[in-house]
């Protein structure tokens, strides 16, 4: 039973995201957006900023030109980069401004040319912690038009994918949350964590691609296991409230968020995932990348395992009445202590393993997590709090609606259908679309 306590925890909670979130989410929308397949400043070796970037990827076509001169001028700052060999390039900014960029048309390969010279040089106001987007499409458009049927149906597709992918980090956090009551404001680094494992193993020493997954995903649990060890158990111990926890998560969030920028940087950098995983497949009138039905299979295996965990195993059925009643729990016997901490480590794991799966999306960033973290916490509170598989109905609900609502909206408030859709069923059925009266979630 949770207590009226609770239920203020749970609005300050609520409070506190969007009070902290929104400002971010919009900021940020067009560099954290699922579906982009924007690629830029893979492996650039950039200076530590304040997280100001401007990036691009000069292609031909759908092949990318190397070797082609960017400048970018603005705000006392000059910076000359080079196209890498997938025409991708990067430039860490001083800080918010106005900046031209140019792009040296001289280097251009022979015969090809500036599909709108007019526009060159571009530009581009880059307000504080943005990664902004500077594009010089090359030769005669290819644009195709689509029909509304196939845009629905790739919308879709789309939405599918990004709602498995925020299933695997909603359902760690509302693990954690039901067997603690802690609202994880740093469970987003978790997801950035994951990421960037991944990228050290994958790119920097050359590990293939899912040996680098595999192994991100077990250093995010044992981050868990430490944090939970060294940090959280030891607040538990001493009786430390709710809203106190919940302080000590966002300070924590802050701080990893920063340490992540020092020792990554501002710049958004890709994972080395393959060729082959890179091709396209038509499914009808939707559009996949290899890589992202590999991802959606991978989710739903995880998802699956989860559920087949908490309904079939010892530790499973220990987890749910941890959740349903600590007290009666530890009086039956069951080592509460035992089963958080290893709720720690596997609500980490799957925070990891979200990440690298993001990351292979999109690219890594040093704040891909905390971009998403508002949409984390809406899958969980539409599905219910403490119920992981309400967790999963909402993640796959707001992941749809934020995708399929690019239709209608603008890209910039592509999350506020599913936010609005959260308070629509949260005023009809308080307790979240799986949650049981007497809980909150």
């Amino acid at each position: 039973m949770r207590t009226r306590a609770a239920q203020t925890l749970l609005l300050t909670s609520v409070a506190a995201v969007l009070a902290m979130l929104l400002p971010a989410a919009s900021a940020t929308a067009a560099t954290s957006a699922p579906s982009s397949s924007l690629a830029a400043g893979a492996g650039a070796l950039v200076m530590q900023g304040s997280g100001e970037v401007v990036q691009g990827q000069v292609r031909d076509g759908t092949e990318g030109v190397p070797d082609v001169t960017i400048t970018v001028e603005g705000e006392g700052f000059t910076e000359e980069t080079e196209t890498d060999d997938e025409g991708r390039w990067a430039v860490e900014l001083p800080g918010p401004g106005a900046y031209s960029v140019t792009l040296d048309e001289e280097t251009l390969p022979e015969g090809t040319t500036l599909r709108n010279p007019d526009r060159n040089p571009l530009e581009v106001q880059v307000g504080g912690g943005q990664q902004r987007a500077a594009l010089f499409p090359l030769g005669e458009s290819t644009r195709v038009t689509v029909g509304t049927v196939d845009r629905l149906a790739q919308s879709a597709a789309f939405g599918l994918r990004f709602g498995l992918l925020l299933a695997l980090a909603a359902v760690g956090l509302s693990l954690i949350f039901g067997t603690t009551g802690l609202t994880n404001f740093a469970h987003g680094e978790l997801v950035t964590l994951g990421a960037l494992f991944a990228y050290f193993l994958n790119v920097a020493t050359s590990l293939p691609f899912f040996l680098a997954t595999i192994l991100a995903v077990v250093l995010s649990g044992a981050f868990g296991w430490l944090v939970d060890a060294g940090l959280w158990a030891k607040l538990r111990k001493r009786g430390t409230g709710l809203i106190a926890m919940m302080i000590v998560s966002i300070g924590l969030a802050i701080l990893m968020r920063y340490f992540f920028l020092y020792i990554f940087g501002g710049a958004a950098r890709s994972l080395n995932v393959g060729s082959w995983l890179a091709q396209i497949v038509a499914l009808g009138p939707i559009r996949y990348r290899v890589l992202d039905l590999v991802s959606m299979g991978i989710c739903t295996v995880a998802i699956v395992g989860v559920g087949f965990w908490l309904l079939r195993t010892r530790i499973g059925k220990a987890t749910r009445a941890v959740a349903d009643n600590p007290a009666l729990a530890s009086a039956s016997g069951i080592d509460v202590e035992r089963v958080i901490r290893i709720v720690w480590i596997a609500g980490a794991a799957l925070a990891g393993l979200a990440g690298v799966l993001l990351g292979g999306f999109q690219q890594v960033t040093f704040s891909m997590g905390q971009q998403i973290l508002l949409l984390i916490f809406a899958a969980v509170t539409l599905g219910g709090l403490g119920t992981a598989f309400g967790a999963l109905v909402g993640a796959i609900i707001v992941g749809l609606l934020v995708e399929m609502s690019v239709l209608v909206l603008p890209t910039e408030i592509r999350s506020v259908a599913a936010l609005a859709i959260l308070i629509i069923v949260l005023l009809v059925r308080p307790q979240g679309i799986l949650g049981r009266r007497e809980r909150i979630g």
